[in-house]
C-alpha cells in the first residue's frame, strides 16, 4: 500500500522505520516525564509552566536555526536532530534532578526534536506521489504513533509489575538513548531524494499568501499547548495518576491516533482541508468543558475516566492539524518552498505556544483549571473561523 502513495525512488522505507523507532523512544520518555518531574524533580504547576516554556522554545528559535543549516538538505537536518536529541537524553540520564539541569536536558532534546518534527511533514510531501500528501502525512503520523504506542506499553509493564518505582526512572532515561542512537543509524540509510532544491537561501520565509496559514499556526499552537503541558499534569498533581496509569492513557491515545491518522488523511484527499480544519471545532469544544469541568459534575473517580476519554479525543482531532501542510502544498510552487515555509510555521506555532506554557502554570493556579480549558476551546473556534476563509487558489494570487 505504501508504494501506492510514495515514490519507489525515494528513501521513504528508511524514513517511516526511523519515525518508528524515534517514536519508541518518545513514548518512553513522554510517558515518565510528568510523574518524573511532579514526584522527583518536584514541580509546582508555576514550575511546570516554566519548564515547558524551556521545551519549546527550540520550536520558536527553528526557523533561526534552520536559517543556519539552510544549505542543508531535509534529511541531513532530520538527521542533525536525530544527534540533538541523543544529547539531550543522554543528559537527562546522568545529571541529578534539579530543577535547572533538568530543565536543560528537556531544552536539549527539546531542541533535536523540533528540527526532526520541522522535516517530518515535509521529507512526506516530498516522498509522495502526486495527489497523495495527505495520505502521506496519515502513514507518516501513523509510523510515529505506532512507535510511541510501544513505548507506553513498555512503560506501563515496566511500572505496573516490576519493582523499584522511583528508581526505574533513570533506567528509561538511558534505554530512551540507546533507542535514539539505533534510529540514528537508520537515518543514515537517506539519501537526498526528497526533490530539494536550493532554490531559498534562507528559512525565513514570510510571504503573503502563506498569511493564512500562519495564524492557523498561531491559533492552534494556543490550544495544543494547553492539553500537551496541562492535560497529564493535571491528571498527576489534582487527581493523582502515577506512572502507569498516564502510560496506559498515553498507549490508548497513541492507538486512536494511529488508526485514524490514515483515516483523516484520506479524507483530507477526499473532501479537501478547509472541511477538516473547520469541523473539529464542535468536538473540541465539548473536549475542553469536560476537561475542565468535570470535577463540579461527577466524583473524583469518574471524573478522572472523563478526563482521561477526552485527552483521547483531543489527541484524536488534533489530526486535523496535517491538513494545514496540504494546504501549503496547494500554495507552494517548489518543494523547498513547501519545507521553508512549514518550517518558518513551526516557529510562528511556537511564538505563542512559548507564552502559553510560561503563563499556563501562572493562570491554573491563579484562576483555576476551568480558565485555562476554557481559554483552549476559545482558540479552537478562533482556528475554525478562520480555517473557513481559506480558499488556495485566491489566497495563491493575493
Amino acid at each position: 500500500m505504501s508504494s501506492k502513495i510514495f515514490r519507489h525512488e525515494t528513501s521513504y522505507r528508511a524514513f517511516i522505520t526511523s519515525l518508528v523507532i524515534f517514536g519508541l523512544s518518545y513514548g518512553l520518555y513522554k510517558a515518565i516525564l510528568d510523574n518524573y518531574l511532579a514526584e522527583i524533580v518536584q514541580m509546582t504547576q508555576f514550575d511546570r509552566g516554566v519548564s515547558e516554556f524551556f521545551r519549546e522554545l527550540p520550536g520558536f528559535m527553528l526557523v533561526f536555526v534552520l536559517a543556519v543549516l539552510y544549505e542543508f538538505s531535509a534529511e541531513k537536518i532530520f538527521k542533525t536532530g536525530a544527534l540533538i536529541m541523543l544529547a539531550g537524553m543522554a543528559m537527562q540520564s546522568i545529571i541529578p534532578p534539579g530543577r535547572f539541569l533538568v530543565t536543560c536536558a528537556v531544552f536539549v532534546y527539546s531542541l533535536g526534536e523540533h528540527m526532526q518534527f520541522g522535516m517530518r511533514s515535509t521529507l512526506a510531501l516530498g516522498y509522495s506521489r502526486e495527489g497523495r500528501g495527505g495520505a502521506a502525512l496519515g502513514i507518516q503520523n501513523a509510523a510515529y504513533q505506532f512507535g510511541t504506542l510501544a513505548g507506553y506499553i513498555v512503560i506501563a509493564f515496566v511500572f505496573g509489575f516490576m519493582s523499584g518505582g522511583m528508581r526505574l526512572y533513570r533506567p528509561v532515561f538511558i534505554a530512551s538513548s540507546t533507542i535514539i542512537l539505533a534510529g540514528f543509524f537508520i537515518t543514515l540509510r537517506m539519501t537526498d531524494n526528497s526533490d530539494h532544491e536550493h532554490t531559498i537561501a534562507s528559512r525565513f520565509y514570510f510571504r503573503r499568501k502563506y498569511f493564512k496559514f500562519y495564524m492557523l499556526e498561531i491559533f492552534y499552537g494556543a490550544r495544543k499547548q494547553i492539553f500537551f503541558t496541562f492535560g497529564p499534569y493535571l491528571l498527576v498533581l489534582f487527581y493523582g495518576a502515577g506512572p502507569m496509569a498516564i502510560s496506559i492513557l498515553f498507549a490508548l491515545s497513541a492507538v486512536a491516533t494511529f488508526i485514524f491518522s490514515p483515516v483523516v488523511g484520506r479524507i483530507i484527499d477526499r473532501f479537501g482541508y478547509k472541511i477538516v480544519m473547520v469541523m473539529d471545532t464542535l468536538i473540541l469544544v465539548i473536549v475542553c468543558f469536560f476537561y475542565g469541568f468535570a470535577h463540579h459534575m461527577f466524583d473524583m473517580n469518574t471524573a478522572f475516566l472523563v478526563c482521561c476519554v477526552n485527552y483521547i479525543l483531543d489527541a484524536v482531532i488534533s489530526l486535523a492539524s496535517m491538513a494545514s501542510n496540504v494546504y501549503v502544498q496547494d500554495l507552494s510552487d517548489t518543494p523547498e518552498e513547501v519545507k521553508a515555509t512549514i518550517s518558518t510555521g513551526v516557529s510562528v506555532n511556537h511564538l505563542i505556544t512559548i507564552l502559553i506554557a510560561l503563563f499556563g502554570g501562572w493562570i491554573w493556579q491563579a484562576m483555576g483549571i476551568e480558565t485555562l480549558f476554557v481559554m483552549s476551546a476559545i482558540f479552537g473556534l478562533c482556528n475554525s473561523a478562520y480555517a473557513a476563509t481559506v480558499n488556495a487558489e485566491k489566497d495563491k494570487a493575493a
